[in-house]
């Protein structure tokens, strides 16, 4: 079980052990502001993506973006496979071929928005300055309402409502560093991912939970810093503390993509890799 409980600080990532570091075969990580910084993807990121990939670790991103970008995603970046929309999927390349695995809760993308529809129209006439993501043309499975991927930048407060709102309707809702999400099913992050690791690698958590490295930086990842023992927040996750009852084990001095690729040299310096 993780020991990432309510309200414990989370350490520094210079105290990641190199035993525990020896034991990972698996980085997955958060995309919009965890490895990118105001919509951006940096140089030092994406560099750290590549040095997993030439020390044999699988990358995997696990996001609330939608299934267009999922699709460049998978096929262009230094990536094992890709999780999107909050667990609806996983996309990978297997012998050149795009390949899609749905989580048994995400079914039929017509349905989805049959019942999402409502949902948006309710949102958008309670929460004034709310308005759906403009990647929403390219989703199967969500609602992605922004709140701070542009302008007006409205306060966390009005996340939060806009989070209850869908909640008192029956959705399931979380809030990102930019979006709140929501969605009709029982999935998350973290049921796709491991569903995806076990399917693909023969994953079992009982035995597995410590070849496992997340990194996130808000309340939409908390599934993930609550199940792996091996969890990193980029500093910027601060801002969320006091929303989150599961926080990150350990936490980087950099935020967005600096924090990131911190964490990777600190993990690959671990088990020799360095850069």
């Amino acid at each position: 079980m993780s020991m990432n409980g309510p309200g414990r600080e989370p350490r520094s990532i210079e105290e990641l052990e190199a035993a525990r570091a020896a034991e990972v075969r698996f980085v997955l990580f958060d995309i919009d502001d965890t490895i990118t910084e105001d919509g951006k993807l940096p140089e030092e990121s994406y560099s750290a993506l590549w040095r997993l990939a030439r020390a044999g670790l699988a990358a995997i991103p696990v996001t609330g973006r939608p299934a267009g970008w999922c699709d460049l995603i998978a096929r262009q970046w230094p990536v094992e496979a890709v999780v999107g929309e909050n667990g609806a999927f996983a996309f990978y390349l297997e012998n050149g071929k795009l390949e899609h695995l749905f989580h048994p809760e995400a079914r039929d993308p017509r349905a989805a928005r049959t019942r999402l529809d409502p949902l948006k129209d309710f949102v958008l006439s309670e929460v004034p300055g709310s308005r759906v993501a403009k990647d929403q043309f390219s989703r199967l499975f969500d609602l992605a309402v922004d709140f701070a991927e542009e302008e007006p930048i409205l306060p966390l407060e009005a996340a939060v409502r806009i989070r209850d709102l869908c909640e008192s309707r029956g959705a399931r809702a979380k809030i990102s560093s930019i979006h709140v999400n929501a969605w009709y099913g029982a999935y998350d992050k973290l049921s796709m991912a491991e569903i995806y690791l076990a399917r693909r690698h023969g994953w079992d958590p009982r035995r597995d939970l410590g070849r496992v490295l997340y990194f996130g930086d808000s309340p939409n990842d908390e599934p993930m810093f609550a199940r792996f023992p091996l969890s990193v927040g980029v500093a910027n996750v601060r801002r969320f503390l006091p929303l989150m009852e599961a926080r990150p084990a350990f936490i980087t001095d950099g935020s967005h993509g600096r924090g990131f690729a911190e964490g990777v040299d600190r993990l690959l310096g671990l088990r020799g890799g360095g850069r």
